[in-house]
């Protein structure tokens, strides 16, 4: 039977956010923990869980140290001795983001490489989330194992939600991508995809392609496109849900992560579709309006309510 708690799986990094000038501002982000930071302020009392795998360097230690400062717990992911963490900086072109990443050997790629571990961690979750980041910094056996992991998670009662989050350039071949996110919508309950990701993955023509596509091996799939209007489909009914234009953004960084989390933390407490995209938007909305991909909590409950 599932429990209570939400879980995140996939690669918090080290984050270099460029400012004016040659100071660099350092903090920990990444897309699946980027999700769970949103999901776990508009959650109220869930235990939140960052399943990844970590080294022992100070850097890592510090990034274990600022989820428990805010409320969020590693279970039983492994701590490994010589790993340490990936990196990368942003650089803004007025509110657009570019990133340059260095991660070959970062510890998350280890995070399924204990079976049985993992599979620890993913008992007694409401929801279960990760990306198709995920499947990608993983080799072929760790990958299948955490397909393995999440489907028997959702098998004793988890709701599974996942982001395809396509980035060409973790992948060895387009077709290895599409695979990966095949088996992994296979296991999904909630899917929240990227209309332009697709687009460029699959060649759908339009969100409702998108929809269709995906409609048929899942129940619940709701397409971001930035600006424009998310298009849920719920058991084959389609929905428009008009996004927020911001007129004068700070940082897109981080939005549609955040959009994921605001949604996830409105169907746990009950909320329909409609009303969860509602959300969700106003919570991108805000977080575009901060720098960094971590808006503070505050920022992000007052959206999530419309305060």
């Amino acid at each position: 039977m599932a429990g209570n708690g939400v879980a995140s799986i996939g690669e918090c990094m080290l984050e270099l956010s460029g400012q004016t000038g040659p100071n660099w501002r350092m903090g920990f982000a990444g897309d699946t923990f980027n999700t769970l930071w949103a999901l776990h302020a508009l959650s109220g009392d869930r235990p939140a869980t960052y399943v990844s795998a970590f080294g022992d360097d100070p850097f890592s230690q510090d990034q274990i140290g600022f989820f428990a400062e805010n409320g969020i717990g590693i279970g039983s992911s492994p701590v490994i001795a010589g790993a340490r963490p990936g990196l990368y900086a942003i650089t803004l072109t007025g509110a657009e983001r570019s990133f340059t990443y260095w991660r070959g050997d970062a510890a998350a790629r280890q995070l399924a490489s204990d079976p049985a571990v993992l599979s620890k961690n993913l008992e007694n979750q409401a929801l279960i989330y990760f990306s198709g980041i995920t499947l990608a910094i993983l080799g072929d056996a760790p990958r299948a194992a955490l397909l393995a992991a999440v489907a028997g998670a959702r098998a004793a009662g988890s709701t599974v939600a996942f982001d395809p989050n396509y980035r060409p350039r973790l992948w060895r071949r387009r077709e290895d991508a599409q695979a990966a996110i095949a088996e992994a919508l296979a296991v999904t309950d909630i899917a929240l995809p990227t209309f332009p990701d697709e687009q460029m993955l699959f060649g759908d023509a339009n969100p409702q392609a998108t929809a269709e596509r995906l409609g048929q091996v899942v129940r619940e799939v709701v397409v971001k496109n930035g600006e424009a209007p998310a298009l849920i489909a719920d058991n084959g009914t389609l929905h428009d849900v008009p996004a927020i234009h911001v007129a004068a953004p700070v940082d897109t960084t981080g939005a549609g992560d955040s959009f994921n989390g605001a949604y996830l933390a409105a169907r746990l407490a009950a909320h329909a579709p409609v009303d969860a995209v509602l959300r969700a938007h106003r919570v991108a909305a805000a977080v575009v309006q901060v720098r960094g991909a971590l808006a503070p909590f505050e920022t992000l409950r007052r959206a999530f309510e419309n305060e």
